[in-house]
């Protein structure tokens, strides 16, 4: 079999210059089921800005400010080895899966695929028409008609992408945040309106440009398929034990020829222009169009389903079919308990963050004959939605904590504040330079955390 396919992109020619796709619409169960996972996807991506947990957004990623809200719980930078332990587990359950399922994630969730293939070319499909008619328009001359769509599909895929632009910068700001921006008058947010205007432009360069480019050229993942797949991973894969040779339809018995009918249907409706029959490439994206047409001209034949389908390598060249193998289980296993524990950590995580420190420069405070003190800085993040009056308090220790400038230390909600304290202890429990304390953080009667420091005091011989 030849292997000049791999030397080269499938949509770029010999001269350098981009070949254009023209992928003809898919039609079968696979392009159903994607169908129903993508019109799942498009009423989470759009909706889920506009849900709420006890006044703040679901999901927020406001990079530019450092907060982070997820599942309703705002995080700071003072939670970065929360991140950190979310990347490390993404970076795992990414070679995990992949080693086990191969390129699922791309063909039927990636948001690239879904806006590209179920909603710009389902678009571009009504516009201009199928495979064969959007080629006749392009080499056409440019008549009224074609002027006409060819404005229609641009201004509906600006428009599309005007939407999306919005929808993904709400996740970044806020719902609230954006309805200000769009309300507002325009020279009060001026960053705001370029924003959108900058994510508009990229999303409609993406969808009615770059294309399928996104996939083939710029994310990364398709490369390191060469060393997170193995010849057990699943793909979506061309039965050359069954197919071959290749052959046009024959109504003989005894043709000597292979199921593959040659008649490039598989070719003609990939997004990214490669022939699935020369095996496993960067570029395919799993998102199973070449099944649909294969099991259609089978079924038009007479002939097996399944000559592309989910397999592996093994299983192809073995005969076997698909199965859900002890490596697939571990894997799915490991990912699984990832999972769990980032979920368990995202869950568990304190409310209000507190840090205690003795105040630089300044040693113990002789109270009277029987009472020494030392001066604490307390700086607290609050992380929830309210106002917090924090006391504080000895934990099973002698003495008391008195606040500078009052009782309590007032934070307010999504913010983080601070104040002094002094910890007064008497001289007779101090029978070390350091004593260990343990300090609780109360609002009202609730202990909502506790925090250990040291209390510095003279030396025992000196009382």
């Amino acid at each position: 079999m030849e292997s000049s396919f791999r030397d080269h992109l499938a949509t770029v020619d010999e001269s350098g210059r981009r070949k254009w796709v023209f992928a003809q619409r898919p039609k079968g169960k696979w392009y159903r089921r994607r169908t129903v996972i993508s019109g799942v996807f498009f009423a989470l991506f759009f909706a889920l800005p506009f849900v709420s947990v006890g006044g703040r957004p679901l999901f927020l990623f406001n990079i530019p400010a450092a907060r982070f809200i997820i599942f309703g719980k705002v995080f700071w930078p003072q939670d970065f080895f929360i991140f950190g332990l979310t990347m490390v587990t993404f970076v795992v359950f990414v070679i995990l899966f992949t080693a086990a399922f191969g390129r699922l994630f791309c063909g039927w969730v990636c948001p690239q695929t879904i806006f590209m293939e179920m909603l710009f070319r389902k678009i571009e499909y009504v516009i201009d028409g199928d495979a064969t008619q959007q080629q006749l328009l392009k080499k056409g001359p440019w008549t009224t008609s074609k002027i006409a769509r060819r404005g229609a599909k641009h201004i509906v895929f600006y428009l599309v992408s005007f939407v999306i632009a919005n929808t993904f910068l709400s996740y970044i700001i806020g719902i609230r945040e954006l309805r200000n921006i769009i309300t507002g008058r325009v020279t009060e947010h001026i960053p705001g309106l370029l924003s959108i205007l900058g994510f508009t432009g990229v999303f409609y360069a993406v969808y009615a440009f770059f294309r399928e480019q996104a996939c083939t050229v710029v994310c990364p993942y398709g490369r390191l398929q060469s060393v997170l797949l193995d010849r057990n991973s699943m793909i979506v894969a061309y039965d050359y034990k069954r197919g071959e040779p290749r052959g046009k339809f024959s109504k003989k018995q005894d043709s000597g020829l292979g199921d593959c009918l040659d008649c490039f249907q598989c070719v003609k409706v990939c997004p990214t222009g490669i022939d699935i029959r020369n095996g496993t490439q960067m570029e395919c994206v799993g998102c199973t169009a070449c099944i649909d047409a294969c099991d259609h001209m089978m079924e038009k034949t007479g002939r097996a389903q399944g000559l592309i389908r989910y397999a592996s390598e093994n299983g192809i060249a073995n005969k076997e079919p698909l199965r859900y193998t002890l490596r697939m289980k571990l894997y799915t296993s490991l990912s699984a308990v990832l999972l769990i524990i980032l979920t368990f950590l995202l869950l568990s995580r304190k409310d209000v963050d507190a840090t205690v420190m003795r105040t630089p420069g300044m040693l113990y405070q002789e109270r009277g004959k029987d009472s020494i003190s030392n001066l604490y800085t307390i700086k607290v993040a609050n992380k929830t939605v309210r106002n917090i009056p924090l006391r504080l308090r000895l934990e099973g220790q002698d003495g008391h904590v008195q606040a500078v400038g009052g009782v309590a230390i007032a934070i307010k909600k999504e913010e983080e504040s601070g104040g002094n304290f002094f910890v007064v202890l008497p001289r007779r429990v101090i029978v070390a330079r350091k004593t260990r304390l343990r300090i609780g953080l109360y609002e009202g009667d609730k202990k909502i955390d506790e925090i250990n420091t040291n209390f510095l005091g003279p030396l025992p011989d000196n009382n």
